[in-house]
């Protein structure tokens, strides 16, 4: 399916060019079963949700830590799960294996193994936009590019290898893990929005 919507990749240049921009909705940290158990209905009743993790960045070769966040956005609102802290609930593995909710982003398989790894779930609704960008002659394929490509701004991604398992998140750590997962709502709704979906 080309489609001549979008441009197959772009520059260094042209992507500084862009005005940069982040998540301006509402940003909810998850860490206790309270928190947990409050804002998880609301994560339900969308049929379509942008995926992410964060891990602690690691600086020896041929290791990696154990994923610390996993965030999931819809257009308003970005929860963001500290599973270091709360583990893995039954709830949330519900969530990530409920074919009916669509769950965007980009480079998701090592994520899914790692978090299956911590505990075992059958991941299903996935969209891997790596992939799925390719059917629109876009050959770029990490979140900054693609984000510039389809949706005409830039993200910043500078809180990318800080600490997401300190004590305290930074706001600018929130603002960023909240960006990353919403963008991916974004692109999905973006490179869809002129289908019609079959019944």
């Amino acid at each position: 399916m080309e489609n001549s919507r979008f441009i197959p990749n772009i520059t260094a240049e042209e992507l500084a060019a862009h005005e940069l921009s982040w998540f301006r909705g509402e940003i909810i940290l998850v860490d206790n079963m309270q928190k947990f158990n409050s804002i998880i209905p609301r994560l339900r009743e969308n049929d379509l949700l942008g995926f992410d993790t964060e891990t602690k960045p690691t600086f020896k070769r041929g290791k990696r830590n154990n994923v610390s966040l996993i965030q999931l956005a819809n257009e308003n609102l970005a929860v963001l799960f500290r599973i270091n802290k709360i583990g893995l609930p039954e709830d949330l593995l519900k969530i990530l294996a409920d074919g009916n909710i669509l769950k965007a982003g980009v480079a998701i398989h090592d994520d899914l193994r790692f978090l299956n790894g911590s505990r075992a779930f059958r991941p299903q609704g996935f969209i891997e936009l790596q992939t799925l960008v390719k059917e629109y002659g876009i050959e770029s394929a990490g979140l900054k590019k693609l984000t510039a490509i389809i949706l005409g701004f830039r993200i910043s991604k500078s809180q990318q290898v800080t600490n997401w398992e300190a004590e305290h998140l930074t706001d600018a750590q929130l603002l960023y893990a909240a960006t990353d997962a919403w963008v991916c709502h974004q692109i999905y709704r973006e490179l869809t929005r002129n289908e019609v979906r079959s019944a």
